[in-house]
């Protein structure tokens, strides 16, 4: 029992430090996640272009950002283009992880205004709508709901990726939990409670893309209304 109790004391104390910077974790992971939206956006729009060049140059956005590691990316926009225009570690993070992350939206919102019948874009552009209208006001609307689940499912992805940021010294729940091993030469019980923390989170926002999927549920595309 005693040695019980060391244990869950030694873990509490861990846990307690780690949630204090739980907070940065979440910050990085939004803000990364909005410029994903962004990049995903515009590229996605740029996939289905009928302008050959930016089609081209939105292909060449996505096959090249999805190609190129993570890690390495946040190298070069630290180390490399951080050095020139002088971007600080959290800039240049959020910049890695919501570039590479916008490559991979850009592909699901293309496939969510792919999934609308053209006969929509035929109906609105006879009602006098511009292209950019029945866009805005017809094929939007219901491509968001139709990508709920997957781009939900891209956000956990990235607050799991966040972690990769520890490599510049931005200091999160990765980086704390390093230094705490580093300065108790507690290995073991510190990335126990790092690994519970993400696994917390995860398991948290799961749950919640579970009920933002029903919500947003389109019948016919995927997951029905009904489902349980």
């Amino acid at each position: 029992m005693d040695w019980l109790s060391e244990q869950f004391t030694i873990l509490s104390k861990i846990f307690f430090y780690l949630i204090q910077v739980v907070h940065w974790t979440i910050l990085i992971s939004v803000c990364a996640y909005v410029v994903a939206l962004l990049f995903g956006l515009i590229f996605g729009l740029g996939r289905i272009s009928q302008n050959r060049f930016i089609k081209a140059l939105s292909g060449a956005y996505i096959n090249v950002f999805r190609g190129i590691p993570l890690l390495v990316l946040i190298f070069f926009f630290y180390f490399g283009l951080g050095k020139i225009i002088n971007l600080d570690r959290f800039v240049a993070g959020v910049l890695a992880i919501g570039v590479c992350y916008g490559a991979y939206m850009a592909e699901i919102l293309r496939s969510g205004i792919l999934a609308i019948d053209y006969g929509q874009h035929e109906a609105a552009m006879s009602l006098g709508m511009t292209k950019w209208q029945a866009m805005r006001h017809i094929i939007l609307p219901q491509s968001f709901r139709i990508v709920v689940p997957p781009a939900a499912n891209e956000f956990i992805a990235c607050l799991k990726d966040s972690s990769l940021v520890m490599i510049i010294g931005l200091r999160e729940i990765t980086q704390a939990g390093r230094e705490y091993a580093n300065q108790n030469f507690l290995d073991f019980h510190t990335w126990l409670v790092v690994g519970l923390l993400y696994l917390i989170m995860t398991i948290s926002l799961s749950r919640v893309v579970k009920v933002i999927e029903k919500k947003f549920a389109i019948h016919g595309y995927g997951v029905k209304k009904n489902a349980n």
